[in-house]
């Protein structure tokens, strides 16, 4: 037995042991992730970044609630000032524009995963939903996370009460509105019809799906200054139509955003159009039969149906930080896009799959056979994109939605009519997209 009578000895050896410690500590890189997420969204978050930490020694990734998406960009954008922004930050995808004219402030997810080494393939993800967030070279400057489309649910049991077949969804515009007809004469519910999200449903989604632009420039994607061209034939044919819809009780409006949903899966509204993630609210709430089926269109428009255009968000990675940090930002975003964790993403959320192989994946275990309707919002994005379909890329668009909300309301309401609403929403928009070139520059 050796005995150590030096207490100087010991007390070396255990400061060496603790300086040991501290070293591996040190060697955990931790990065923050803010985002929007709330209620059970926000538990599936935090499970995926406690998985993600679970599954290796090097990195941490430690999720952070900040508010809405405008809170969390407001928050973002002063934090960087300050030099304390998060490594990844959730943004919404209409405010792609602003963030990739923030130079600076942001790194390409594309370069983060070429400086790291890590394996990115932009064509392994859904066509629309890559295709809106990567640059002309097809280079990706952002990582989508939550991404959604516009899609058509309707209420099975109001249809049969009604006398209109459940198993059959009208595909047409003109099939909605005799299924309106029909489900108000009959008094199955006391509405026929609404739409959640009315911008992005009724006119950026709408000309998309009939493959007519929203605005030149290949819809913003294509150039600095793009002029809206919303006002054009046919979405004043659609607009106006859905006037008189709302003139003889079967277009009830229900709000701007989301609000309209409470109204489909409370039993009051026969049939709505709005998120794909609205999906699995919907499928906790609803007391009767439902069923997911595509946008509707219009038959006489050549081309139509084409492809929806893409909703949600997308992960930015910050500028600024130690090359460290990128690595774990890097393998974070490798982990979440594994076809596994999409597939479960997908599946329990409503959300697309961002990848085709998760998007396999859940095809081959029988999810869209046992739930059907779940794949609809994946069919409608997996083909191939033109200029005018693509998406919408524009500065300061979420003010532009606004004055289009604000314009629509006055169409609902009976102030104006469709064309005189639609081009005072393109002469106002047009102004918003001139201040934020101007800001750009000066920028």
């Amino acid at each position: 037995m050796i005995k150590i009578g030096n207490s100087s000895l010991v007390r070396a050896a255990f400061a060496l042991a603790l300086l040991a410690l501290a070293g591996q500590a040190q060697a955990v890189t931790e990065v923050q992730w803010w985002h929007s997420m709330t209620g059970a969204l926000n538990d599936r978050l935090n499970d995926i970044a406690k998985r993600f930490n679970e599954s290796q020694k090097d990195y941490k990734v430690t999720p952070v609630f900040k508010g809405s998406y405008p809170e969390a960009m407001a928050a973002a954008i002063a934090a960087y000032r300050s030099g304390s922004a998060p490594a990844l930050l959730q943004v919404q995808e209409v405010a792609t524009a602003t963030m990739m004219s923030a130079k600076g402030a942001i790194k390409p997810v594309y370069q983060v995963m070429a400086d790291a080494g890590e394996k990115f393939d932009p064509k392994a993800y859904v066509p629309a939903v890559a295709g809106y967030y990567t640059n002309p070279k097809g280079q990706m400057l952002s990582f989508p996370f939550n991404s959604s489309t516009t899609v058509f649910y309707y209420n099975k049991d109001a249809f049969e009460k009604a006398g209109i077949d459940p198993n059959r969804a009208p595909a047409t515009w003109a099939e909605v509105v005799a299924d309106a007809a029909k489900i108000k004469a009959s008094g199955a519910l006391p509405c026929a019809y609404t739409t959640g999200w009315q911008s992005w449903v009724q006119l950026e989604s709408f000309s998309a799906w009939h493959n007519v632009p929203f605005a030149t420039e290949q819809n913003g994607f294509a150039g600095n200054h793009p002029k809206l061209v919303f006002n054009g034939p046919l979405q004043v044919r659609h607009i106006a139509d859905m006037q008189e819809w709302a003139k003889k009780g079967y277009f009830s409006y229900a709000g701007r955003k989301n609000e309209p949903e409470a109204k489909f899966f409370s039993g009051e509204c026969a049939m709505l159009t709005s998120s794909s993630a609205a999906y699995g609210n919907i499928v906790k709430n609803a007391k009767f039969k439902f069923a997911v089926s595509p946008l509707p269109y219009y038959a006489d428009v050549t081309g139509a149906p084409q492809n929806t255009i893409i909703g949600g968000a997308s992960l930015w990675v910050m500028g600024g930080k130690s090359k460290e940090e990128y690595k774990a930002v890097a393998k974070f975003l490798t982990f979440l896009s594994q076809p596994g964790l999409q597939a479960e993403w997908h599946q329990a959320t409503g959300y697309l799959p961002i990848t085709m192989a998760a998007y396999d994946l859940t095809k081959n275990s029988g999810f869209y056979d046992k739930n059907p309707g779940t794949d609809v919002s994946v069919k409608q994005m997996i083909v191939k994109t033109t200029d005018k379909s693509r998406g919408v890329r524009l500065g300061n668009f979420l003010q532009i939605r606004d004055i289009i909300d604000e314009e629509l309301e006055n169409v609902w309401n009976g102030k104006k009519s469709a064309k005189e609403a639609l081009d005072a929403a393109v002469t106002r928009g047009n102004e918003q997209i001139d201040r934020f070139a101007k800001t750009a520059k000066e920028g």
